[in-house]
């Protein structure tokens, strides 16, 4: 039995399908992200930082960790504001490859183990009904680059690397972890 350090239905769901029993405590740290990291760096250091906070708060169980961040064009898309801002990344992303990479930590006994994985997605050309409807439904409001791959909108055309990666959990990396560490 682990903690997972993360609120994200999607990550939940990954562990769960996997066959994974954890409790859910969701990290309170504030996110820092400092500019002077590599997006792949800084996956890293967000994923230990909410790791550290649920570690400490747990009071020392094992805790898994993860942070999911969208690169286009050298840029971070994050979680967008608002509706507007989701319309704006869609559209970029449209008809572009862009990476996804998703940082991870796994605290046991106060030793760290965490690493990265990460994507490419190719979306398809949207068009701006696809873009007003996927914005309309909410559903990228609350995910990096504004969007889910498993939302069930015709986003993307191809995945190079790992689907669980674009999700928000590299399970081909962290099962193995898991499955040495409990």
């Amino acid at each position: 039995m682990f903690v997972l350090a993360s609120a994200s239905p999607r990550r939940s769901m990954l562990l769960r399908s996997a066959g994974y029993e954890f409790e859910i405590m969701p990290s309170d740290a504030e996110e820092k992200k400092d500019e002077s990291l590599s997006p792949c760096e800084l996956a890293v250091s967000l994923a230990e930082s909410k790791c550290e906070n649920v570690y400490l708060r747990s009071g020392g169980k094992i805790c898994l960790g993860a942070d999911t961040i969208v690169v286009f064009e050298g840029k971070i898309l994050g979680k967008p504001a608002d509706k507007s801002i989701n319309a704006q990344y869609l559209k970029k992303l449209s008809g572009n490859v862009h990476s996804v990479i998703t940082g991870y930590c796994i605290i046991k006994d106060g030793k760290k183990y965490s690493g990265y994985d990460q994507s490419f997605v190719k979306f398809n050309e949207l068009s701006d009904e696809l873009i007003s409807s996927y914005v309309e439904s909410g559903n990228g409001l609350d995910k990096a680059g504004g969007y889910g791959i498993q939302d069930g909108f015709d986003l993307v055309e191809k995945i190079s690397g790992s689907y669980s990666c674009v999700v928000g959990l590299p399970m081909e990396k962290i099962t193995p972890l898991l499955e040495e560490l409990l």
